[in-house]
């Protein structure tokens, strides 16, 4: 429930600090004291949208402080929870508003999100009103509430689970399509690639190994030339080593006929001569050491630039040759497999789906018989409030092959307002006094079903006659036993009621305040009077007003 409220700057308040009970507590004061205002801080308060004119003027910011305390057990404390929100108590909503524009907000004193205030708001408190959008107008609410009331909250989860379970069975079986249908597209490429590169088999480096072969083996065959060329001068046919031969053997012959002559000429060509046979033995053990075959070199770079030619083929390193090719016989290998594991994944899906509508058909057979007890209920309140002529409907629309989470049911409810004309939806059809009354016998027939744990029913006594007063009184007290009610009410049979009576007065002169105040039973006797008899409070008004507090005290 509503425990505290606490506001600073907002409009005409400038400073309040409310403490709520249990039961019923209703609000009240002259037109223009400031009720309103008093609901548009509590709603700032749930995560409604900012204004910067909601700040008093003058002041730099305003601030809405709402604390709760829930059980341990409220859906609002899962919220919490979820988006890790310190919660080891009351529950505390903060909202600063500056007159700039800007809002802030803090749940449990964390910094959060409007989005997330509003969730939590949601869960904690219900606005109902004439023109209060928060209210049960909203279809999307419709089903919950039915659901509720129907106590088949574990049918609803279990529908849930079923869908959640078709959905992820239909995506798979979506991705896994999508793959097949690929890889079949590209059955034909892969298989050829395949083959290329298992013909072709390369191996991890290989690049680099072929490379350095090439490079070494091509510059051996430079060398070699050179190194053929010495040996053409040295040994081939115009070589001058037989010819110095030929000539030193002469001149060691005639050596002896002229002594002293020729002895340093001899021995300078036969130094030469061994220099050029030490030559000729060198040049020739060159040419064996850079001996290569031609035809290596020739397989070598075949091989190296059939390498490189599918490695551009493919986009990739000749490195990951390899692992390309182990990567297509794996998609190959997938495609062949594939159709297997499609068959059982759409067998997977389709039993999913069996299984989501036959939970869907049964949560929407239960929801069919509790329609009808929930428009009992709710008709049973209308005459009392003067709607004893209207019909409420529960509008079930089911839809098998709409398949939500939520089941197959739109759910809706309608009203006809007098007989003979045309049902609708209670929103359209509803004049705004209607509305509130019909929204006041919705919420008697749930009691604490669906319900947030604080109801404020905003003047939905405008307009109606005493009787039907009273009936709005009665039932606001009934609500008030399962859940807090809070009430702003023109109605001194509402006022009557009350378990605690708050009076909402404004002040000053220069700077106007609205105020709030807890009235003990004699202030309460005045309050009612006026409300009986307007501005002047006669005796008679007085103990009209007491009548109507001791008929309360002794029914409650």
């Amino acid at each position: 429930m509503l425990s505290r409220l606490s506001i600073r700057d907002i409009v005409l308040i400038e400073r309040l600090d409310i403490d709520f009970a249990p039961g019923l507590s209703v609000l009240t004061g002259e037109t223009g004291a400031g009720k309103s205002i008093l609901l548009d801080a509590l709603s700032l308060a749930l995560g409604a949208r900012g204004d910067a004119s909601l700040v008093r003027h003058g002041a730099a910011q305003g601030q809405v402080t709402a604390v709760f305390d829930v059980p341990r057990n409220h859906p609002a404390r899962e919220i919490l929870a979820e988006n890790a929100i310190e919660d080891d108590g009351d529950i505390i909503l903060r909202r600063l508003q500056t007159a700039d524009g800007r809002t802030r907000v803090f749940v449990n004193d964390q910094p959060s999100s409007v989005t997330l205030m509003r969730d939590i708001g949601r869960a904690l408190v219900e606005i109902h009103g004439q023109h209060d959008d928060r209210a049960l107008v909203d279809p999307g609410a419709h089903r919950d509430l039915l659901d509720a009331f129907g106590g088949h909250l574990g049918a609803v989860h279990s529908t849930g689970e079923a869908w959640r379970y078709w959905r992820q069975a239909e995506q798979d079986l979506a991705r896994h399509r999508a793959k097949v249908e690929a890889a079949a597209r590209e059955a034909d490429y892969l298989r050829a690639s395949v083959a290329e590169l298992a013909k072709l088999d390369p191996q991890p480096g290989e690049e680099t190994e072929l490379a350095e072969l090439r490079s070494v083996m091509m510059r051996a065959e430079k060398i070699a030339a050179e190194i053929h060329d010495a040996q053409d001068v040295l040994s081939g046919p115009a070589s001058p080593l037989p010819q110095l031969a030929s000539l030193l053997r002469r001149l060691q012959r005639k050596a002896g006929e002229a002594p002293g002559l020729l002895e340093d000429v001899v021995k300078s060509l036969d130094e030469a001569m061994i220099s050029l046979d030490a030559a000729q033995s060198g040049v020739e053990a060159a040419l064996r050491a850079t001996e290569y075959d031609p035809q290596r070199l020739e397989k070598a770079e075949e091989r190296l630039f059939a390498l490189r030619a599918a490695a551009r083929k493919h986009n990739v390193v000749v490195d990951n040759l390899a692992q390309l090719r182990d990567t297509m016989s794996a998609d190959l290998a997938d495609l062949d497999a594939g159709e297997e594991k499609l068959a059982a994944l759409e067998k997977q899906a389709a039993a999913a789906r069996e299984a989501y509508d036959q939970l869907a058909a049964e949560l929407s057979g239960l929801r069919h018989a509790v329609a009808t007890g929930l428009a009992k209920a709710v008709m049973a309140e209308l005459p009392a409030l003067k709607l004893e002529r209207a019909e409420f409907i529960v509008e079930i629309a089911s839809e098998p092959a709409n398949r939500l989470e939520e089941g197959i049911d739109q759910i809706e409810f309608w009203v006809r307002t007098n007989p003979g004309t045309r049902p609708g939806p209670m929103m359209k059809v509803a004049s705004g006094g209607e509305l509130s009354r019909f929204l006041l016998a919705l919420k008697v027939a749930l009691a604490d079903r669906g319900s947030a744990p604080t109801l404020v029913f905003d003047e939905i006594d405008t307009g109606v006659g005493g009787a039907v007063a009273d009936a709005i009184g009665q039932r606001l007290a009934r609500l008030s036993k399962r859940v807090q009610v809070l009430s702003v009410t023109h109605a001194p049979q509402v006022a009557a009621r009350a378990a605690t009576h708050f009076l909402i007065s404004k002040s000053g002169t220069d700077r106007v305040a609205t105020r709030i105040a807890e009235m003990d039973r004699g202030a309460r006797q005045e309050e009612i009077a006026r409300m009986l008899a307007g501005a002047s409070i006669t005796d008679e008004a007085r103990a009209a007003a007491e009548r109507l507090l001791r008929e309360n005290t002794v029914a409650s």
